[in-house]
This record gives structure tokens, sequence and C-alpha cells, in this order.
């Protein structure tokens, strides 16, 4: 059995080939458009973040290469932990460019946390291109063990 399905023409709206060649051009722009966005995002510097997390506290672990310990800023707001920062292109060394897979640029991760951390107790610390972010978990969210009472 198939299915036919009517079309109505809008007879306000001539059709008319030159329309039609119009609307291939806009939608040739919409696909270059495209390709050109997806090739900045795949350039874009996106670090790497790992999340541990035992009874006292949540370890966040982000691979931080290249950047400078001064570019980078460290916030937690609502439960949510800010990591932000810019990794800078190195000076062009001698010799012509052949190829990189480098990427370079302002990046931004946003982390949710799973429990309520001590602001006021975290902290970060850089070293061997890691940044190792300590976050303290609250007193009422740490597990309790309970005793059981004998009768």
């Amino acid at each position: 059995m198939t299915l036919v399905t009517p079309v109505t023409r809008n007879t306000s709206y001539p059709v008319s080939p030159l329309a039609s060649l119009l609307s291939l051009t806009r939608d040739f722009d919409r696909l270059f458009e495209t390709a050109a966005q997806a090739r900045d995002t795949q350039n874009a510097f996106v670090p790497v973040a790992e999340l541990r997390e035992n009874a006292d506290r949540l370890l966040v672990t982000i691979e931080l290469p290249g950047v400078e310990r001064g570019s980078v800023s460290v916030t937690v707001h609502d439960g949510v932990l800010s990591i932000s920062g810019e990794r800078k292109a190195e000076a062009p060394a001698e010799g012509e460019l052949i190829r990189t897979e480098r990427s370079y640029g302002r990046f931004e991760r946003q982390i949710t946390l799973s429990q309520p951390v001590d602001t006021t107790k975290v902290t970060a610390t850089s070293k061997d291109g890691l940044l190792t972010v300590t976050l303290p978990k609250t007193p009422e969210s740490r597990p309790k063990t309970i005793e059981i009472a004998a009768h």
C-alpha cells in the first residue's frame, strides 16, 4: 500500500527557476558554514578530566599540558566546579610548519559535583601539566556508620 501525501501550493508565492536557484545557493552556503564551524570546534583545546571520590573528598584531575599556571582560573559555585584558562600558541620556530595536531585557545570545563563540598577548604595544585583540585566533602555528605543496638 502506498501512502500519498497531498501537496498544496501557496499561490501567493510563485515558484520560479530563479527562486529554486536562490534556495540552492542558500543551502550550499549553510553547508559550508556548518563545515567551517565543525572545523573550528575540532581545533579547540578541550582538556580532559578525571573525577574520583572517596569517603572524605572529591578529586578532579585535568590535563593542561603547555598551559601556564597563571592563566588558569578555578571556581566552585552552586555545586559546579569551573576551570577556565588559555593555552597560547608558542612563538613560531624556524622553518615552515608542515603539520600540527596541537590546539590552542581559551577553554572552560564545568563539572557538576555529585556531593556538597566545603568551598572554604578547596585546594588546587599544578605539577607536570596536571591540575589537581581537591574538594573536601561537607560533614553532612560524608557516609555515617550506624551502630545497631542489641535488645
